[in-house]
């Protein structure tokens, strides 16, 4: 009742003029981008990182998540219109989407897409607020090894999962973890500055943010420019018949079930759910021929992962200040920014910020809703503003937002430089959300390393505490022994099954 009471609560911040208004912004300005490919809601957050700074943290954040939630939406009309998909968690909606466009059925497509994310975001949200304070009672019982522990476990899961190459996500959150060191550590010692007084205080993270994301995409797409623009499918309005109603309504409650608890793992993000609905309802469908020719189970079901998941994601955010994806960790830079540090203690501290965040959640789902049902249609013309425009604008922006954060022509080069890295990184596979994971987290794993050392007086048992942290570390081991657990335990364990 407690929490229901901080929700009302927040309610009543959010319902005000001014920030139904950055809700709404929020919301249109993260399908614009959700629409718009290569462009998703990680670099549009990291973008306006310093261009929110006098906004204050409630706006801000309100706007994020708007973007968040939006972005996710966003993808899916370019999915279904020009089988292009706007985020990478799109592409399986792209399957059975264009499909269906493609047979004069986009209407139907892009309302089950809208209303699937409603459905899904909403009851994600009320999952969100159900889960997220017992996680933070549990939280509050870590100690400093338990912690460390658990940012062990985020290091290596976003480098063993994410990617085609282990060696590639470890390099990432190396250069991400350098980044993190650079400035002056907590004895007063001078670490790679080079003599440099600029980079005293370290590298701002919303320069590293801006150069990695914006920079380094601008300057890839740039390097594999193409200028023709999309063709659009034609659609009238969005609606659905009583028959794709009663298609529908399983697959989205079917796809918040997935999406939910793997945006709340660090590197599940929503492409694996979205996978496991899509293989989901192709095997539960009464319509399995439709597969492959435009089934709207294919296209409700990964929709209802997406959003669901970008719930999921904000549980260990808000809970641990664990960032599970990439838009997570340029929010989690967000609260760094205004002096605000996520984790047990934020529940208690900025009691009336998170609440109001997470009614936020409820009011830009309806936002969405409201918004995308009638100007599906129109976003998919945003792929006809031409390119070198588009990206030159973004470069502009990018260079302002850097520039304002402590109002040096120094950060200016770093942002040139970050954005040749990023880049690269790009060109080399290198994965981005390592590289984000490293930057953030590796300072406070520090701490929390430090200290549980200095508690058992510098021995390194100091580091195991209780069942917590042993539980963690033997999966930190299972994750870095599974390929050869399963090259010399699980094949030929098959094999015997199925000779047997």
């Amino acid at each position: 009742m407690e929490n229901l009471g901080n929700l009302i609560e927040g309610f009543g911040h959010v319902l005000t003029p001014m920030n139904l208004l950055i809700a709404l912004l929020g919301v249109t300005i993260g399908t614009a981008v959700g629409v718009l490919p290569g462009i998703g809601p990680a670099m549009t957050v990291a973008l306006l990182l310093p261009v929110t700074y006098n906004l204050g943290p409630t706006q801000s954040l309100i706007m994020f998540a708007g973007i968040f939630y939006g972005g996710m939406y966003g993808g899916s009309t370019t999915s279904i219109l020009l089988n292009t998909p706007g985020e990478s968690s799109s592409v399986v909606t792209a399957i059975e989407g264009n499909k269906m466009a493609k047979a004069g059925r986009a209407a139907q497509a892009l309302a089950t897409a809208a209303i699937g994310s409603f459905v899904a975001g909403t009851i994600a949200t009320v999952l969100l607020v159900a889960v997220t304070p017992p996680v933070v009672q549990f939280a509050i019982s870590l100690g400093a090894p338990d912690y460390f522990a658990v940012m062990l476990l985020a290091f290596v899961a976003v480098t063993a999962i994410l990617g085609a190459s282990r060696v590639r996500g470890f390099a990432s959150l190396l250069i991400g973890l350098t980044i993190g060191v650079i400035g002056v550590d907590q004895t007063g010692q001078q670490r790679l500055t080079f003599g440099i007084p600029q980079l005293i205080d370290g590298i701002d993270v919303v320069v590293v943010a801006v150069g990695i994301f914006a920079v380094g995409e601008a300057l890839w797409i740039a390097a594999h420019l193409r200028r023709k623009s999309g063709e659009v499918t034609p659609v009238g309005q969005p609606w659905m018949g009583k028959e794709d109603w009663k298609r529908s309504w399983k697959p989205w409650l079917r796809g918040t079930a997935l999406g939910f608890p793997f945006g709340a793992v660090p590197a599940g993000g929503a492409e694996i759910p979205t996978f496991l609905s899509y293989i989901t309802e192709k095997k539960l469908s009464k319509h399995k021929e439709e597969f492959g020719r435009g089934a709207i189970e294919g296209v409700a079901g990964p929709e209802a992962a997406n959003n669901a998941s970008a719930a999921g994601t904000l549980v260990p955010m808000l809970a641990i200040g664990l960032p599970t994806n990439a838009t997570a960790a340029v929010m989690l830079a967000a609260f760094e920014q205004f002096g605000i540090q996520p984790g047990p203690l934020l529940f208690t501290r900025e009691s009336t910020l998170v609440w109001t965040l997470i009614a936020s959640l409820f009011i830009g789902n309806l936002l969405l809703l409201v918004l995308n049902l009638p100007l599906a249609p129109a976003w998919a013309r945003l792929l006809r503003i031409p390119r070198p425009y588009l990206y030159a604008g973004i470069i502009f922006f990018a260079s302002m937002g850097a520039y304002a954060v402590n109002a040096q022509p120094f950060d200016l080069f770093l942002l040139l430089a970050l954005g040749l890295l990023g880049f690269g990184m790009r060109r080399f596979g290198l994965p981005i959300l390592p590289l984000i994971v490293g930057l953030i987290l590796g300072p406070h794993a520090e701490l929390q390393g430090r200290r549980a050392l200095q508690l058992s007086g510098g021995e390194l048992h100091g580091l195991i505490g209780g069942w917590v942290s042993m539980l963690i570390y033997a999966s930190i081991l299972v994750v870095l022994l599974w390929p050869l657990i399963g090259r010399f335990v699980v094949r030929p364990l098959r094999g015997r099954l199925v000779t047997g």
